[in-house]
C-alpha cells in the first residue's frame, strides 16, 4: 500500500493506494498545522478504513505544506513528490485520458499540462478557493464553504452580473448574448446575499476557467481537467458548462476531483519519481 499526503494551504487530502495502482480510501482533515495534520489524517485514515502500519510500504507528501515534514511519520520514511508532476499524474489517472491540461483549484490555481510522459507547468493564478472564502467573508459575512454554497443557491446572476444582451441588441462576434460582460458589473437594487455569493462563485470560476482556456491553447488540446475541492462544489458544473459553449473547449470534472494530487503524488513515487523527504 501507497500512501499519497497533499498538504494544501487549507485541508490535508490523503489517499492509500494498490500498487494496481487502485484507490483504496480517500480522507479530509483541516489542515492547521502540516506536521500536525498530515499525522493526523494518517492517524484517521488507518482509524477509519482499517489499514495497520505494517500493510504501509510508502508514504509520499506533497504540497504547499509538504516542505513542514523533515522526518518519518509513524516511524514510516517518508518520500516527497513535485507537485506539479502530481497535479498531471492525479489529473489523468482521474480522467481516463491521455494528454489534458490539468487545473489544481485550492486555495489558488497551477494549471499543468500532462501528456503521459511529461508533465509541464503552464502557469497559474492566485485566484482560486481562498479567494473566494475571503471575498465572501467581506461581502456576505461568512467564509464558511458550505454556507456560501448553501447562500448560493437562492442566487440570482441576473442581479450582479452584466451580460452581453444588457449591452447588445446582437451577439458581439462569437459571443452568445448570456456570455458575462462584467462579473459584478450590475448590481440591482434587489441584490441579497444569495446574488452576491453566486457572482463571487461565479467570477472565480470564469478567471480560472478562461485562464485554463488559454493554457489549452497554448498547448494544443481541448480537454481540461479540473481538480482540487473547489471544483466539486455544485455550482461548479453550470459555470464551465457555460465557458465550454463559449470557448470550444471541453471541461471535466472526475469523480474524486478533490484527491487528485494526493492520488499523483502516490502514482509519482510507484513510477520511481519521488525522493526522500528532509
Amino acid at each position: 500500500m501507497i500512501i499519497g499526503i497533499d498538504i494544501g494551504g487549507t485541508t490535508t487530502k490523503i489517499v492509500s493506494l494498490s500498487n494496481g495502482p487502485e484507490v483504496q480510501a480517500l480522507f479530509t482533515v483541516i489542515a492547521s498545522d502540516p506536521v500536525a495534520s498530515a499525522s493526523g489524517a494518517l492517524g484517521k485514515l488507518m482509524d477509519a478504513f482499517h489499514v495497520n502500519l505494517a500493510g504501509i510500504e510508502k508514504i509520499v507528501i506533497t504540497g504547499a505544506g509538504a516542505s513542514f515534514i523533515k522526518s518519518d511519520i509513524f516511524g514510516i520514511p517518508v518520500l516527497r513528490a513535485d507537485e506539479f508532476q502530481a497535479i498531471g499524474m492525479g489529473g489523468l489517472y482521474l480522467s481516463g485520458m491521455k494528454k489534458a491540461v490539468i487545473v489544481s483549484l485550492g486555495t489558488g490555481t497551477a494549471i499543468v499540462f500532462a501528456d503521459g510522459s511529461h508533465v509541464e507547468h503552464l502557469g497559474g493564478t492566485g485566484i482560486g478557493g481562498g479567494t473566494l472564502l475571503g471575498l465572501s467573508k467581506c461581502i456576505i459575512g461568512s467564509s464558511d464553504i458550505a454556507r456560501i454554497i448553501e447562500i448560493a443557491g437562492n442566487g440570482n446572476l441576473g442581479n450582479t452580473d452584466l451580460t452581453i444582451k444588457d449591452i447588445s441588441k446582437t451577439k458581439i462576434g462569437s459571443l452568445p448574448q448570456n456570455a458575462t460582460a462584467s462579473n459584478f458589473g450590475k448590481i440591482s437594487e434587489k441584490a441579497g446575499k444569495g446574488d452576491y455569493a453566486l457572482g463571487l462563485i461565479n467570477l472565480v470560476f470564469q478567471a480560472i476557467g478562461v485562464m485554463a482556456m488559454f493554457a489549452s491553447r497554448q498547448a494544443g488540446v481541448n480537454e481540461i481537467i479540473l481538480t482540487g475541492k473547489l471544483a466539486m462544489i455544485p455550482q461548479a458544473g453550470p459555470v464551465f458548462d457555460g465557458l465550454s459553449k463559449v470557448y470550444g473547449v471541453n471541461y471535466h470534472i472526475p469523480k474524486n476531483a478533490g484527491y487528485a494530487t494526493a492520488i499523483g503524488a502516490a502514482l509519482h513515487c510507484i513510477a520511481g519519481g519521488a525522493v526522500q523527504s528532509g
